[in-house]
């Protein structure tokens, strides 16, 4: 036997236009049996919300920790451009314009925290042929990448991985270059465990005792 539903829930259920309100809706209940027999109401159900689109991709961008550049340009407005351009990629930037504080960011950083190293080639203290030399020393795994808009030999950046001359370091192909290098970064190595010497035969025990 089935009790009565009140006459307040249906008129609510119903509403003013005699239709399903979103409030009611929200609040349809799923019969259970008792133990005497009787049909009663459940509990309301809370409503099944679809996931936002994109919700998941978002939330995995987040979690992926990001790649640190550390930019370096004598030129604070080219550096400012460049540092807005890798940021709305989703790199981390640190950016500097003198080598030297460059250089003890590398120092004071720990192998496999700098996923690439982009400098300009021209720079008035150092220039970035000698910065990415020092700083190979330091962690001979970092990539680098040298830019000029100046230079178009590509013998004048012999030390960096990969050199954009003037007329080829346009913003996507720094971009592209950027991804491929940071990809391929491959961190320090891991120290592996000695494996641990094998126990003597039961044979070889025997001849020993």
């Amino acid at each position: 036997m089935v009790e009565a539903a009140p006459k307040a829930a249906v008129a609510e259920f119903l509403g003013p236009d005699r239709g399903p309100t979103t409030t009611a809706r929200r609040r349809v209940c799923q019969p259970t049996d008792s133990p005497d027999g009787t049909i009663r109401q459940a509990a309301p159900l809370d409503p099944v919300l679809k996931p936002v689109n994109g919700a998941d991709r978002q939330k995995r961008e987040v979690m992926r920790p990001k790649k640190t550049i550390l930019c370096v340009d004598d030129n604070e407005q080219v550096l400012s451009v460049r540092t807005f351009l890798l940021e709305t990629r989703g790199y981390r930037v640190i950016a500097l314009t003198d080598p030297h504080q460059a250089l003890e960011v590398i120092a004071n950083s720990l192998p496999g925290t700098l996923d690439l190293l982009l400098s300009d080639l021209i720079m008035p203290q150092m220039d970035g042929n000698e910065l990415v030399r020092r700083a190979k020393d330091m962690h001979p795994q970092l990539p680098a990448l040298i830019v000029s808009g100046t230079v178009t030999a590509y013998d004048r950046a012999s030390r960096a991985d990969v050199f954009l001359p003037k007329g080829a370091c346009s913003p996507a192909e720094l971009l592209e270059r950027v991804r491929i290098l940071v990809a391929r970064k491959r961190g320090p190595k891991k120290y592996s465990m000695p494996s641990a010497p094998m126990a003597p035969s039961r044979s070889i025990a025997a001849v020993s005792a």
